[in-house]
């Protein structure tokens, strides 16, 4: 990392996520008058507020609405798509958020009545708060690639939510035979966790160099540049041979045509700015938006996420219900599992603060993510954040990149860090046992 050595860093953030959140779970569980917050979503971000909110404050009852009774965290997915790693190792419940007293309801929210402050679900039940928060994830812009949407995401899988689409992209590649095409149409931004595309190209490398070495990868992308630009193309060099004749990736940018505006499914072709391309296995991440409850809501501008107060992540259209994670418009901040599991404990003592008459917490923010791009070659990306004059700034001094010349000793440890930072941030957001 530029600036600082990784130990005085990790010191530092540390630092900062205790100021930022942790310290505020003694002061503000006094109990008292029963208080209702409904969290609908139950992502990193939602969980974790539901977890912090009992935390910080066990006389406030929470409820958590999700549809699903497990969910299937995102980062390490790509893992899964190259057979490193199982679906249930990215598998996890709400059974730890129970114990510590979260009312838990798998069901779908229908509508949210912001006057009569009130949430709906399909199966008929209501649920009343005096503050809601809301971490409904990315919606897709189905429209932004002729020929794709929900339907044709069965066979041209986006595998962006992990779960189902992660096993239908993960059949595919392995279906596919040696000496064929896999052809990643990244999104346009904002979007969710940016360096993943590229970790999902670095990822199935790996898998068709070592298991089908006749095949190749194209990747089609809207954007000139795209997170860590030079860390991952300086791997794919060591690793993939890119730049060459023999280069097992090939990565068209924007400029020289690489915008895709239709798809064939059919013909299992694309059609870009410049030419048309036809691949074995397509895997196409459309452009985002805020998941679509928020719309329901009307807590969306017209660019479809939802402006908040970076304070608190109150929403700025409607009092009393709050957004975060990727949904939300908090710019500097990146739309990130970490972010969002920052952006909740923000929240949670914000809410926490306001229904005990207190000031909340000067809030701060950290920003870790980790790229795999070969079995003991990972990089990272760290930032921390602060709040100063009503909004979000980076910290001062504070982050920085993997360096760029390869160390292999320190990109084992990387590999290290990567594994360890995704057992605790999952134990973190679900209230598992350390380690687990």
């Amino acid at each position: 990392m530029s600036g600082l050595t990784r130990r005085k860093f990790l010191g530092a953030a540390a630092a900062v996520a205790a100021a930022s959140s942790c310290v505020t779970v003694s002061p503000f569980a006094i109990g008292g008058a029963r208080k209702k917050v409904v969290v609908v979503g139950g992502g990193i971000g939602g969980a974790t507020a539901a977890r912090y909110l009992r935390m910080m404050d066990a006389s406030i009852q929470v409820t958590l609405i999700e549809a699903n009774k497990d969910y299937y965290t995102c980062f390490m997915s790509n893992e899964v798509l190259v057979g490193e790693r199982t679906m249930d190792s990215i598998r996890f419940g709400y059974g730890g958020l129970r114990e510590q007293g979260v009312g838990i309801v798998h069901d779908r929210v229908v509508g949210i009545d912001t006057d009569r402050r009130m949430v709906r679900t399909r199966g008929g039940q209501r649920f009343s708060y005096d503050r809601c928060i809301l971490s409904p994830g990315v919606d897709f812009r189905w429209d932004s690639i002729d020929g794709y949407d929900a339907g044709v995401a069965q066979k041209i899988p986006h595998a962006w939510k992990a779960g189902e689409q992660t096993l239908i992209l993960r059949r595919q590649l392995k279906a596919m035979p040696d000496g064929g095409t896999v052809l990643i149409v990244p999104p346009p931004n904002p979007y969710r966790c940016p360096p993943a595309p590229y970790e999902r190209a670095s990822q199935i490398a790996h898998y068709l160099k070592t298991r089908k070495p006749r095949s190749k990868i194209l990747i089609l992308d809207p954007k000139d540049s795209f997170s860590m630009h030079d860390l991952f193309t300086d791997a794919w060099k060591r690793h993939y041979g890119y730049g060459t004749d023999n280069s097992l990736i090939s990565w068209i940018s924007g400029a020289e045509g690489g915008r895709v505006e239709a798809l064939d499914v059919k013909a299992m072709q694309v059609q870009a700015l410049v030419e048309d391309f036809t691949a074995d296995v397509i895997n196409i991440i459309p452009a985002q938006k805020a998941g679509s409850i928020a719309f329901d809501t009307g807590l969306t501008n017209d660019k479809g996420w939802c402006p908040v107060d970076g304070g608190s992540f109150e929403s700025l259209l409607h009092e009393n219900i709050h957004v975060i994670g990727d949904a939300c418009v908090a710019e500097p901040l990146p739309k990130s599992g970490y972010v969002a599991n920052s952006d909740a404990k923000v929240c949670a003592a914000a809410i926490v603060a306001a229904f005990n008459h207190g000031k909340a917490p000067q809030p701060s923010w950290i920003n870790s993510c980790y790229s795999i791009v070969a079995p003991g070659d990972v990089f990272s990306a760290v930032m921390v954040y602060g709040y100063k004059d009503g909004k979000i700034v980076k910290a001062k001094g504070a982050g920085g990149l993997t360096p760029r010349a390869f160390d292999a000793d320190m990109r084992a440890r990387e590999e290290q860090y990567a594994y360890s930072w995704f057992r605790n941030i999952t134990a973190d957001v679900f209230g598992l046992p350390a380690g687990i």
